[in-house]
């Protein structure tokens, strides 16, 4: 399952690495997600705006809606260059056992980019 996964991860690292405006990188990475992963069912990413308030920043559509119930749901840190929690990615799928393993590797590279790159903005 994890070619999507890896195809979808090439183009957003791809614009990681153009350095593009944190904002449209976070849209266009929960967008590619949800897009070009077929058990990707929906994408968030929150930054924190206080100690414990989260503020979320992008997401795959435009509700925030979490009411659904989701079977599958990974969460990955969003870390600076200083190994600071700046954020957290949400992954939600409604298959039962959508992820495997280089899905949860995948999905943390692109976690750690995105935590590096709101350092940089």
């Amino acid at each position: 399952m994890s070619i999507a996964t890896d195809l979808a991860s090439l183009k957003i690292l791809s614009e990681v690495y153009k350095k593009k405006e944190l904002s449209e990188l976070l849209q266009m990475t929960t967008v590619a997600l949800q897009e070009d992963v077929p058990y990707i069912d929906w994408v968030g990413i929150y930054y924190f705006e206080r100690e414990e308030t989260m503020r979320l920043m992008a997401a795959s559509d435009v509700e925030d809606d979490l009411s659904w119930e989701a079977n599958g749901e990974l969460k990955f840190p969003l870390k600076n260059s200083s190994n600071e929690a700046v954020g957290i990615m949400v992954v939600r799928s409604r298959e039962a056992i959508a992820f495997d393993v280089t899905d949860v590797k995948t999905l943390e590279t692109i976690a750690q980019a995105l935590g590096e790159m709101s350092m940089a903005n």
